[in-house]
C-alpha cells in the first residue's frame, strides 16, 4: 500500500499534477484523499496543518457505471447560503469522475463538519454559473488558474439539502 502523503499545500500542488494527467488520480492521490477523509471524520470535519483554514466537505456519489459509493474530499465555497463545489480537476481537459457520477445520479451524501445529509447536486448553468464562478474565484484564486489551463467550461455545482 502507498504511504499517505502529508496533508500539506506543497503535496497538494504535486498531486494536482497527477490528477490532471491522462491517467487520472493514481495511488499517491488516493492515499492523500484517504488520509484527508480519515482525519476529517476523526475530528468532526476539522483538518489540521496547512488545511486548517480551508473549507472541506466529503461528497459521496454513486458511480455512473459501477453503482458503487465513492467518497471524495472537496473544497467548498459558501455564497449567500448556497454550498458550491467546483469540478476543476486542477484544470485538466476532462471533468473529474465524481462530476460524471453526480450527473448520472444527482442524489449525493454530504459530510460537512459534524453534519451528514442527503442533497441534490445541481450543475449551474448560464449567467448563474458564470456569476458564482467569478465570486468563487475571487475567494479562491486557484479556480481561475484552473480555468485558464483548460478549454472546457469548469462546472460549478450547488448542493441542495433534501429535507428529512
Amino acid at each position: 500500500m502507498t504511504e499517505p502523503a502529508k496533508l500539506t499545500i506543497e503535496n497538494l500542488d504535486v498531486l494536482s499534477e497527477e490528477v490532471r494527467s491522462d491517467g487520472g488520480p493514481a495511488a499517491a492521490t488516493r492515499a492523500f484523499n484517504e488520509a484527508l477523509i480519515t482525519e476529517f471524520r476523526a475530528n468532526g470535519g476539522v483538518i489540521s496543518g496547512d488545511f486548517a483554514r480551508a473549507r472541506f466537505l466529503l461528497l459521496t456519489t454513486t458511480g455512473a457505471k459501477s453503482a458503487k459509493q465513492r467518497t471524495t474530499p472537496l473544497a467548498y465555497v459558501p455564497i449567500d447560503g448556497r454550498i458550491l463545489i467546483v469540478a476543476s480537476r486542477g484544470g485538466a481537459p476532462t471533468h473529474p469522475a465524481w462530476y460524471f457520477n453526480l450527473v448520472a445520479n444527482p442524489i449525493v451524501t454530504v459530510e460537512r463538519g459534524n453534519e451528514t445529509y442527503q442533497a441534490t447536486a445541481v450543475s449551474l448553468e448560464g449567467s448563474d454559473r458564470d456569476e458564482m464562478f467569478a465570486r468563487i474565484s475571487a475567494k479562491v484564486s486557484n479556480f481561475a488558474d484552473y480555468q485558464r489551463r483548460t478549454e472546457r467550461l469548469i462546472p460549478v455545482v450547488e448542493l441542495l439539502p433534501i429535507a428529512p
